[in-house]
Protein backbone atom coordinates (compact mmCIF):
# COMPACT_ATOMS: atom_id res chain seq x y z
CA UNK A 1 0.00 0.00 0.00
CA UNK A 2 3.08 2.60 0.79
CA UNK A 3 4.41 1.73 -2.75
CA UNK A 4 0.82 2.53 -4.22
CA UNK A 5 0.84 5.92 -2.38
CA UNK A 6 4.31 6.70 -3.20
CA UNK A 7 4.09 5.94 -7.24
CA UNK A 8 0.37 8.06 -7.15
CA UNK A 9 2.85 11.17 -5.35
CA UNK A 10 5.40 10.92 -8.30
CA UNK A 11 2.58 10.98 -11.15
CA UNK A 12 1.09 13.49 -9.27
CA UNK A 13 3.91 15.60 -9.34
CA UNK A 14 5.23 14.64 -12.89
CA UNK A 15 1.91 15.97 -14.21
CA UNK A 16 1.99 19.56 -11.99
CA UNK A 17 5.04 19.68 -13.43
CA UNK A 18 3.87 19.23 -17.34
CA UNK A 19 0.77 21.31 -16.36
CA UNK A 20 2.76 24.16 -15.49
CA UNK A 21 4.67 24.04 -18.56
CA UNK A 22 1.39 24.50 -20.88
CA UNK A 23 1.01 27.90 -22.19
CA UNK A 24 -1.97 29.31 -21.77
CA UNK A 25 -3.46 32.42 -24.28
CA UNK A 26 -5.61 34.49 -21.73
CA UNK A 27 -8.13 37.19 -24.03
CA UNK A 28 -8.53 40.48 -22.09
CA UNK A 29 -12.41 41.36 -21.42
CA UNK A 30 -13.66 44.72 -21.54
CA UNK A 31 -15.78 44.95 -18.50
CA UNK A 32 -17.89 48.79 -18.44
CA UNK A 33 -16.74 50.49 -14.92
CA UNK A 34 -18.69 50.69 -12.58
CA UNK A 35 -20.58 47.58 -13.44
CA UNK A 36 -19.80 45.90 -10.30
CA UNK A 37 -18.89 47.25 -6.73
CA UNK A 38 -16.76 45.89 -4.10
CA UNK A 39 -18.33 45.45 -0.81
CA UNK A 40 -15.95 47.13 1.33
CA UNK A 41 -16.56 44.79 4.71
CA UNK A 42 -16.61 41.05 3.31
CA UNK A 43 -14.77 42.38 -0.30
CA UNK A 44 -17.34 40.71 -2.10
CA UNK A 45 -18.17 41.52 -5.73
CA UNK A 46 -21.32 43.46 -6.16
CA UNK A 47 -23.40 43.65 -9.39
CA UNK A 48 -24.27 47.15 -9.04
CA UNK A 49 -27.88 46.73 -10.18
CA UNK A 50 -28.72 43.87 -8.25
CA UNK A 51 -27.15 46.51 -5.19
CA UNK A 52 -29.21 49.42 -6.26
CA UNK A 53 -32.45 46.78 -5.96
CA UNK A 54 -31.31 45.72 -2.12
CA UNK A 55 -31.26 49.77 -1.32
CA UNK A 56 -27.33 49.39 -1.27
CA UNK A 57 -26.99 46.97 1.12
CA UNK A 58 -24.57 43.63 0.91
CA UNK A 59 -26.28 40.65 0.38
CA UNK A 60 -23.42 38.72 1.67
CA UNK A 61 -22.49 40.49 4.96
CA UNK A 62 -25.13 43.21 5.56
CA UNK A 63 -23.12 46.30 5.39
CA UNK A 64 -24.89 48.54 4.69
CA UNK A 65 -22.97 51.63 1.89
CA UNK A 66 -23.02 55.10 1.92
CA UNK A 67 -25.83 56.72 -0.10
CA UNK A 68 -26.47 60.17 -1.71
CA UNK A 69 -28.81 62.73 0.52
CA UNK A 70 -31.41 62.54 -2.63
CA UNK A 71 -31.39 58.59 -2.95
CA UNK A 72 -31.91 58.78 0.59
CA UNK A 73 -34.71 61.05 0.76
CA UNK A 74 -35.82 58.78 -1.97
CA UNK A 75 -36.46 55.69 0.70
CA UNK A 76 -38.13 58.01 3.25
CA UNK A 77 -40.34 60.58 1.94
CA UNK A 78 -44.00 59.74 -0.39
CA UNK A 79 -43.24 60.28 -3.55
CA UNK A 80 -43.02 63.77 -5.19
CA UNK A 81 -44.29 65.42 -1.64
CA UNK A 82 -40.63 66.73 -1.17
CA UNK A 83 -40.33 70.61 -1.40
CA UNK A 84 -37.05 72.01 -0.61
CA UNK A 85 -36.14 74.65 1.49
CA UNK A 86 -32.67 77.41 1.89
CA UNK A 87 -31.38 75.39 -1.45
CA UNK A 88 -29.80 79.03 -2.03
CA UNK A 89 -27.73 79.60 0.84
CA UNK A 90 -23.54 78.32 -0.14
CA UNK A 91 -20.69 78.29 1.35
CA UNK A 92 -18.07 80.95 0.67
CA UNK A 93 -14.06 80.85 1.74
CA UNK A 94 -14.44 83.55 4.47
CA UNK A 95 -10.61 82.79 6.03
CA UNK A 96 -9.37 82.48 2.24
CA UNK A 97 -7.98 79.15 3.15
CA UNK A 98 -5.89 77.67 0.04
CA UNK A 99 -7.74 75.13 -2.23
CA UNK A 100 -11.02 75.98 -0.49
CA UNK A 101 -12.93 76.86 -3.42
CA UNK A 102 -12.00 73.80 -5.37
CA UNK A 103 -13.55 71.18 -3.04
CA UNK A 104 -17.02 73.46 -2.93
CA UNK A 105 -17.10 72.73 -6.26
CA UNK A 106 -16.13 69.49 -6.49
CA UNK A 107 -18.93 68.74 -3.53
CA UNK A 108 -21.14 70.52 -5.62
CA UNK A 109 -20.70 68.39 -8.84
CA UNK A 110 -20.60 64.96 -6.64
CA UNK A 111 -23.42 65.49 -4.79
CA UNK A 112 -25.69 67.71 -6.93
CA UNK A 113 -26.53 69.55 -4.02
CA UNK A 114 -25.18 73.80 -2.72
CA UNK A 115 -24.19 71.92 0.31
CA UNK A 116 -23.68 68.92 2.66
CA UNK A 117 -27.28 68.93 3.39
CA UNK A 118 -30.42 68.81 2.15
CA UNK A 119 -33.06 70.44 3.78
CA UNK A 120 -36.80 70.84 3.45
CA UNK A 121 -40.09 68.94 4.04
CA UNK A 122 -42.61 65.95 2.98
CA UNK A 123 -44.71 63.57 3.51
CA UNK A 124 -44.06 60.14 5.29
CA UNK A 125 -47.18 58.06 4.89
CA UNK A 126 -48.81 61.18 4.42
CA UNK A 127 -47.36 62.47 7.70
CA UNK A 128 -45.74 65.92 6.77
CA UNK A 129 -42.56 66.44 8.09
CA UNK A 130 -39.35 68.54 8.10
CA UNK A 131 -36.52 66.47 7.15
CA UNK A 132 -32.53 66.92 7.00
CA UNK A 133 -29.77 64.29 4.71
CA UNK A 134 -25.98 65.10 5.44
CA UNK A 135 -24.58 63.85 2.44
CA UNK A 136 -20.95 62.24 2.55
CA UNK A 137 -20.55 63.10 -0.84
CA UNK A 138 -20.11 66.76 -0.47
CA UNK A 139 -16.71 66.89 1.51
CA UNK A 140 -17.90 63.92 3.75
CA UNK A 141 -20.59 66.18 5.19
CA UNK A 142 -18.94 68.32 7.13
CA UNK A 143 -20.47 70.41 9.01
CA UNK A 144 -19.39 74.42 8.05
CA UNK A 145 -21.51 77.90 8.47
CA UNK A 146 -24.21 77.06 5.73
CA UNK A 147 -24.81 73.30 7.38
CA UNK A 148 -25.12 74.98 10.54
CA UNK A 149 -27.34 77.98 9.09
CA UNK A 150 -29.84 74.90 7.31
CA UNK A 151 -30.13 73.39 10.08
CA UNK A 152 -30.86 75.57 12.45
CA UNK A 153 -33.46 77.32 10.02
CA UNK A 154 -34.94 74.12 9.46
CA UNK A 155 -35.60 73.68 12.89
CA UNK A 156 -36.72 76.95 13.44
CA UNK A 157 -39.27 75.99 10.75
CA UNK A 158 -40.63 72.83 12.12
CA UNK A 159 -41.23 74.73 15.26
CA UNK A 160 -43.12 77.58 13.83
CA UNK A 161 -44.95 74.88 11.46
CA UNK A 162 -45.57 72.72 14.55
CA UNK A 163 -43.85 69.55 12.45
CA UNK A 164 -42.05 67.04 13.37
CA UNK A 165 -38.31 66.99 12.60
CA UNK A 166 -36.33 64.09 11.60
CA UNK A 167 -32.59 64.50 10.46
CA UNK A 168 -29.93 62.05 8.94
CA UNK A 169 -26.79 62.51 9.75
CA UNK A 170 -23.45 61.39 7.75
CA UNK A 171 -20.34 63.87 8.63
CA UNK A 172 -16.97 63.50 9.60
CA UNK A 173 -17.35 66.15 11.94
CA UNK A 174 -16.75 70.19 11.75
CA UNK A 175 -15.22 71.94 8.76
CA UNK A 176 -11.90 72.99 9.19
CA UNK A 177 -11.28 75.40 6.02
CA UNK A 178 -14.12 77.48 7.99
CA UNK A 179 -12.34 76.81 11.22
CA UNK A 180 -13.95 78.75 14.54
CA UNK A 181 -17.11 79.54 12.26
CA UNK A 182 -17.56 75.68 11.75
CA UNK A 183 -16.90 75.17 15.20
CA UNK A 184 -19.80 77.49 16.23
CA UNK A 185 -22.26 75.68 14.91
CA UNK A 186 -22.31 73.30 16.87
CA UNK A 187 -23.58 75.59 20.35
CA UNK A 188 -26.00 77.44 17.18
CA UNK A 189 -27.78 74.05 16.38
CA UNK A 190 -27.86 72.59 19.94
CA UNK A 191 -29.39 76.40 21.24
CA UNK A 192 -32.13 76.08 18.14
CA UNK A 193 -32.93 72.16 19.52
CA UNK A 194 -33.72 73.65 22.54
CA UNK A 195 -36.55 76.15 22.14
CA UNK A 196 -37.97 73.05 19.62
CA UNK A 197 -40.73 71.02 21.65
CA UNK A 198 -42.11 69.04 18.98
CA UNK A 199 -40.46 65.24 18.24
CA UNK A 200 -36.99 65.46 16.82
CA UNK A 201 -36.40 62.07 16.00
CA UNK A 202 -32.26 61.87 14.68
CA UNK A 203 -30.95 58.86 12.65
CA UNK A 204 -27.33 58.33 12.78
CA UNK A 205 -25.72 56.62 9.73
CA UNK A 206 -22.45 55.70 8.03
CA UNK A 207 -20.09 57.61 9.88
CA UNK A 208 -21.58 59.91 12.14
CA UNK A 209 -18.44 61.71 14.19
CA UNK A 210 -16.85 64.64 15.13
CA UNK A 211 -18.53 68.13 16.07
CA UNK A 212 -21.53 66.77 14.30
CA UNK A 213 -22.15 63.79 16.67
CA UNK A 214 -21.58 66.26 19.36
CA UNK A 215 -24.30 68.75 18.85
CA UNK A 216 -27.36 68.10 17.08
CA UNK A 217 -27.09 64.31 15.90
CA UNK A 218 -27.35 63.00 19.56
CA UNK A 219 -29.97 65.11 20.91
CA UNK A 220 -32.77 63.75 19.51
CA UNK A 221 -36.09 62.31 21.70
CA UNK A 222 -35.30 59.67 20.05
CA UNK A 223 -31.84 58.48 18.48
CA UNK A 224 -32.15 55.93 15.72
CA UNK A 225 -28.52 54.19 15.01
CA UNK A 226 -28.56 52.57 10.96
CA UNK A 227 -27.15 49.36 11.28
CA UNK A 228 -23.28 48.89 10.28
CA UNK A 229 -23.02 52.27 11.47
CA UNK A 230 -19.40 54.66 13.13
CA UNK A 231 -20.76 56.62 15.13
CA UNK A 232 -18.03 58.25 17.85
CA UNK A 233 -16.54 62.31 17.96
CA UNK A 234 -12.80 61.35 17.30
CA UNK A 235 -10.55 58.33 15.79
CA UNK A 236 -9.76 55.04 17.22
CA UNK A 237 -6.02 56.40 17.24
CA UNK A 238 -6.82 59.92 18.31
CA UNK A 239 -8.25 58.67 20.93
CA UNK A 240 -5.94 56.47 22.33
CA UNK A 241 -2.94 58.47 21.97
CA UNK A 242 -4.80 61.04 24.10
CA UNK A 243 -6.06 59.02 27.04
CA UNK A 244 -3.05 56.33 27.05
CA UNK A 245 -5.19 53.51 27.50
CA UNK A 246 -6.82 51.03 25.17
CA UNK A 247 -10.22 51.04 24.32
CA UNK A 248 -13.12 48.44 24.02
CA UNK A 249 -13.54 46.45 20.91
CA UNK A 250 -15.93 47.80 18.53
CA UNK A 251 -16.28 51.14 20.60
CA UNK A 252 -17.57 53.08 17.63
CA UNK A 253 -20.34 50.36 15.88
CA UNK A 254 -23.73 50.54 16.91
CA UNK A 255 -23.87 48.01 18.54
CA UNK A 256 -21.75 49.35 21.24
CA UNK A 257 -23.50 52.37 20.90
CA UNK A 258 -26.64 50.97 21.83
CA UNK A 259 -25.67 48.77 24.71
CA UNK A 260 -24.11 52.11 26.51
CA UNK A 261 -27.28 54.04 25.91
CA UNK A 262 -26.09 56.54 22.78
CA UNK A 263 -28.59 55.16 20.82
CA UNK A 264 -32.46 54.03 21.44
CA UNK A 265 -32.49 51.31 18.61
CA UNK A 266 -30.81 50.18 15.73
CA UNK A 267 -32.57 49.67 12.15
CA UNK A 268 -31.96 48.36 8.54
CA UNK A 269 -32.09 50.68 5.71
CA UNK A 270 -35.28 48.67 4.28
CA UNK A 271 -37.10 49.19 7.36
CA UNK A 272 -36.39 52.60 8.33
CA UNK A 273 -39.42 54.44 6.80
CA UNK A 274 -41.89 51.86 8.26
CA UNK A 275 -40.17 52.46 11.81
CA UNK A 276 -39.95 56.27 11.54
CA UNK A 277 -43.81 56.02 10.54
CA UNK A 278 -44.69 54.11 13.68
CA UNK A 279 -42.61 56.44 15.16
CA UNK A 280 -44.86 59.33 14.04
CA UNK A 281 -48.17 58.01 14.17
CA UNK A 282 -47.50 56.72 17.99
CA UNK A 283 -46.50 60.54 18.76
CA UNK A 284 -49.72 62.19 17.24
CA UNK A 285 -51.17 63.98 19.33
CA UNK A 286 -48.54 64.59 21.79
CA UNK A 287 -45.36 66.08 20.92
CA UNK A 288 -47.23 67.54 17.65
CA UNK A 289 -50.65 67.69 15.99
Amino acid sequence: MLDLLNERKLKIEEFQKIARKKDYKYKPVNIPNHLFTQCEHCLSALYSKDLEQTGYVCPYCGHHFRISATTRLNTIIDKDTFKPLFSNIVSVNILNMPDYDEKLEKGKKMSNLSDAVLTGYGLIDDIKVAIGILDSNFMMGSMGSVVGEKITLLIEYATTNNLPLIIFTASGGARMQEGIYSLMQMAKTSAALNYFNNLYISVLTNPTTGGVAASFASLGDINIAEKTSLIGFAGARVIKQTIKQDLPEGFQTENFQLQKGQVDLIVERKNMKKTISDLLKLHRGIAYE
